[in-house]
């Protein structure tokens, strides 16, 4: 079975038009997204603001006549904008493996992997993290999870209890237990994510040491370590609560924090612990620390 995709890359004002008179065209799905690599972070509940360049791409059924199409087009739109829009047939696929071919074994430090099913890793003593290919986030390939990773291959997790705050899919927590952890406790407000994190922990094998929790059923615990890759925002508006998740002494890294966003970030966490130099991949850094005794 093959699909009729078409494409055209529009101003935030003329996107939700496009969108309306391609639903009414009988397009199976319409996704809005980024044609000028402008990140949107932290927008107000039920906001709908878009970028400022949009694509919006449209899928039809492949037997839908791009003839009829681009006419019923020119009827609703102006011709200048029928003009500037991109016919491309596509041909069914299992998905899932074309994805895969992309995702191989990811190196995270000196000895930590991201491998996904079915392949493997040569490294001697290598700790391995197999990653369900079908999953869409927390996969160790955008920069915030990556520095993450980094942060705790280096760390001795022999015996600590960690926290991962804002779990995802678990990747870290699973990573921490993998390199030595003795327990985690993964959290989210998203019940999908802890859904997600207790099937990786089975499927790697360490889902007696992990408890997954929604914020509001965290009690008086705390751990050794602490990890929150989420945004700048949750983190300054978290930084009492994850002060009181930590112990005494304990480390943490935070992450999600674009550069220009670190300044507001540290201010919020000095008052309770000690900063270090911060580390940064591409236009993202984390914030790695240790609470004051």
């Amino acid at each position: 079975m093959s699909w009729l995709q078409l494409s055209i890359d529009t101003s935030e004002a003329e996107a939700p038009l496009l969108e309306l008179v391609f639903e009414r065209l009988g397009a199976l799905s319409v996704t809005l997204g980024d044609a000028g690599d402008q990140p949107l972070l932290e927008l107000p509940p039920d906001s709908q603001q878009l970028w400022n360049q949009t694509r919006v791409i449209a899928l039809f059924e492949g037997d839908k006549d791009p003839k009829k199409l681009q006419h019923a087009l020119t009827e609703a739109l102006e011709t200048a904008i029928v003009q500037r829009c991109c016919w491309e047939r596509i041909e069914d696929r299992i998905w899932e493996r074309v994805w895969l071919e992309h995702f191989k074994p990811m190196q995270f430090g000196q000895r930590l992997w991201i491998c996904p099913e079915g392949q493997t890793v040569t490294q001697k003593n290598g700790v391995v993290i197999q990653l369900d290919p079908g999953l869409a986030f927390g996969t160790g390939t955008h920069p915030t999870t990556a520095l993450c990773l980094e942060w705790l291959d280096g760390l001795d997790l022999n015996g600590k209890t960690i926290i991962d705050y804002g779990c995802g899919s678990g990747i870290l927590a699973i990573a921490a237990l993998k390199l030595g952890a003795e327990s985690a406790i993964a959290i989210d407000h998203d019940p999908q994510a802890l859904q997600a994190s207790q099937d990786n922990a089975a499927k790697n094998g360490v889902s007696e040491r992990i408890t997954t929790l929604l914020p509001d059923e965290m009690s008086t615990m705390t751990a050794h370590i602490l990890v929150a890759n989420i945004l700048a925002g949750p983190l300054i508006q978290l930084a009492p609560t994850l002060d009181a998740l930590l112990q005494p002494g304990g480390a943490f890294a935070l992450s999600g924090i674009l550069a220009e966003q670190q300044a507001e970030v540290a201010t919020s966490y000095q008052s309770f612990a000690h900063l270090s130099q911060p580390r940064q991949c591409d236009e993202w850094i984390l914030i790695p620390g240790l609470k004051h005794l």
